[in-house]
């Protein structure tokens, strides 16, 4: 019996990369960026009293309410954190969606390198570069990876969902969030998880919120899906690649032989 063709690798020290690379970007982006709200509080703090002081030089005891001034400073200190705390949700947010684009565009490339060692032409190159990440994982299943059912891959896929809310607003991915992963969207007046369908319908793209600990479980679940990408998937295990995949093959083939 002869010995079943490799269809793709992952080779060792490729893997090691890719999580290394992934790491790096993630501390980094902790340490050089998030780091920079770890003391809103006292940020809004130094920003009322330099309000303060600036209020104070124009202050006139016959005409000014110093009670009304310090309520005053009180309400910039509120609005500065208000701010902050929004600029730190969105950084956190653009910090997950460079994780994962970097994620999607490393898989991609690794699968498009594979396969063209086979031949594949450039319909069939591009097609696989613009696929979505359910075609994607389609192609995986076909090539002989049975990674359906793996928790770090629902994770991944609530990733895709909040990424796209994040780049496009209001969509296709807000109402699958909605129905499937509600967690991600907060309503800061009832900022709870278990929100009633009727309120969850009024909520949209500005209640997405991503928490830390939610960030690291995304950064947990790209480690796990390239330590667990087999060293070798070979010809005979996949099944039937998908139509997408094949009508490009098929045109590559025809463009060839006109």
């Amino acid at each position: 019996m002869s010995k079943p063709q490799v269809l793709m690798q992952m080779w060792k020290p490729y893997r090691e990369f890719l999580i290394q690379q992934h790491c790096f970007y993630v501390n980094e982006a902790n340490t050089r960026l998030m780091s920079q709200f770890d003391n809103i509080n006292a940020d809004a703090d130094k920003a009322a009293e330099a309000w303060l002081e600036r209020r104070g030089e124009l202050f006139d005891p016959d005409r000014d309410d110093e009670g009304a001034i310090y309520e005053e400073a009180e309400s910039v200190a509120i609005e500065f954190y208000r701010q902050l705390d929004e600029m730190r949700e969105q950084t956190r947010l653009s910090v997950v969606a460079g994780m994962f684009h970097a994620w999607e565009k490393n898989l991609k490339k690794w699968i498009v390198d594979e396969l063209r060692r086979w031949g594949l032409g450039s319909r069939a190159i591009g097609a696989v570069w613009g696929a979505d990440f359910p075609k994607i994982m389609e192609l995986l299943v076909s090539l002989g990876w049975p990674i359906q059912g793996q928790s770090y891959l629902a994770v991944l896929n609530q990733c895709r969902c909040v990424i796209n809310i994040f780049k496009h607003g209001d969509g296709k991915s807000l109402a699958e969030l909605k129905r499937d992963f509600p967690k991600y969207l907060i309503d800061p007046v009832n900022p709870k998880f278990d929100l009633p369908a009727t309120e969850i319908e009024w909520l949209n793209h500005s209640h997405l919120q991503v928490t830390e600990a939610q960030a690291q479980e995304f950064s947990e679940a790209i480690i796990e899906f390239w330590k667990n990408v087999p060293e070798n998937l070979y010809e005979q295990d996949g099944g039937e690649p998908p139509s997408w995949l094949m009508k490009a093959v098929d045109q590559d083939r025809k463009a060839s032989n006109g």
